[in-house]
Order: C-alpha cells, then structure tokens, then sequence
C-alpha cells in the first residue's frame, strides 16, 4: 500500500497540482473575505469568526466540488490518456491497493487545501479584531467538518472518473455538483441532505439565519443520524467505485 501511494505522489511531482489548488482556493479566500470585509462594514457588531466560516463553507460548496473533480481526473490522467493500467497493474499491485492509494492521495491534496483555509481565516480574523480569543475548537471542527464533506464527494468522483475514460464527462459532473452546492441552501430541509454537495454548510460548526430582519449566527452539532448517513456514503461510493475497478477490463 505504501508503494502504491508513494508512487502517486512521484506521478504528481511535475503536475503543479499543489499550486492550482492554492491558486483556485486563493480566489474563493479572497472572494470571501471581501463579501466578509462588506458585511462588517455594514454591521459592524456581527461576529468575526462565525461570519467568515459560514461565508467560506457556503463558497465550498461551489468550489470544493470542482476541485475534487480536477483533482480526480489528474490523479487518473496519466493511465487514461497513456493507456498505462495494465503496465500499472502489471507491477504486482493489488487493484485495490491501487484504488485506495488515489482515494489516500486525493484526501491528502484536500486536506493541504482545507488546512490553507483554516489558516487564512485565523489569519484575516485576527486582523479584523485582535480582541477574539482564537477558536481553536472551532477550527478543527471546520476542518473536520469540510473535510469529511469532500471525502463523500472524492469517493463518487473518483469512481466516475475511472469507469468514464472521457474525463469532461467527469468535470461535468463536478461542476455541476458545485452548481447545486452553492443553491442546496434554498432547498427544502429533505431534499438538501439528499444533495451531497450541501454537505459543506450542513456539517460547518457554525450556521446563520434570519430573524427580525438581522443575522443570527449559532454553533451546530451534525446529529448521529447525519454523520452516520454521511459515513455510510463514503463506504458505499468507495467500495462500489473499487468493487466496479476491480472488475474492469483496462
């Protein structure tokens, strides 16, 4: 297994994924602390560090999904487009261990980006008010929470990605999850946690609504049955996608 994801990460060693993911996370960084900088000019007594987290976890929503789905497609390029699978599989690697060695190192390219995140907003917060004692329980919680979030997606994604060699196919699908991810909000309770891409607000630590025409902002906890849901996703995307990889004929 060990062998299996060493050699992923050799094969991204020239693919400058790193600095795409920073690239297109700084644009959502950014978008995001500009609408927050807005918001607290207008309101100035409203909590700096809930109104960031909710503002970057909704923005997830749309952003986190196409990143999934580039991040998917690089890490599966070099086999789809050089026809490398069976010299791959050729080197005494499990099918399995190779499934699970992409899935391992997708979630490590996401967590560099979901950590990037927590640390420009402890940063952008602590400039707009140095009085706020550093959430750290917070923090971790968004990490969590986000990152759990993208592992159901990266699941699903990559088993697309790998039983449709025609990767727009698969950017197609990640953008348009990012599509109902930035709506899923304006749904029905029961139909936005049939959206997996809502994931991202429904599992932030903190949430906001309306009430007397002012922004309220509370901590949430996911209930068992939630998190049990959102597990049980991950397990049954990821072992499909493998069970259906291993059955394939490349």
């Amino acid at each position: 297994m060990i062998k299996a994801i060493t050699l992923e990460f050799f094969k991204l060693r020239r693919k400058k994924i790193f600095l795409m993911i920073t690239l297109f996370l700084g644009c959502e960084i950014l978008w995001a602390f500009m609408s927050v900088s807005i918001s607290l000019s207008r309101n100035p007594n409203s909590p700096v560090w809930e109104s960031t987290l909710t503002t970057i976890a909704s923005m997830n929503g749309l952003f986190l999904p196409i990143i999934c789905a580039i991040v998917s497609s690089r890490i599966c390029d070099m086999e789809n487009k050089g026809n490398t699978w069976k010299l791959l599989i050729s080197s005494n690697l499990n099918r399995k261990f190779i499934y699970a060695a992409k899935y391992i190192c997708s979630g490590t390219l996401l967590l560099y980006g979901v950590v990037l995140q927590a640390f420009a907003i402890t940063i952008f917060t602590i400039t707009k008010s140095s009085t706020v004692i550093i959430p750290l329980s917070l923090i971790m919680r968004f990490i969590g929470s986000t990152m759990l979030a993208s592992m159901v997606i990266l699941a699903l994604q990559q088993w697309i990605t790998l039983a449709i060699k025609n990767q727009a196919f698969a950017l197609c699908f990640g953008m348009i999850g990012g599509f109902l991810g930035i709506v899923s909000d304006f749904f029905p309770e029961t139909v936005r946690r049939m959206v997996i891409w809502s994931y991202y607000t429904g599992l932030c630590p903190v949430k906001y609504y309306f009430t007397n025409g002012s922004l309220e902002f509370i901590q949430q906890n996911p209930g068992l049955g939630m998190l049990t849901a959102v597990f049980l996703l991950i397990i049954i995307f990821y072992i499909a996608g493998s069970h259906h990889f291993s059955q394939q004929e490349n």
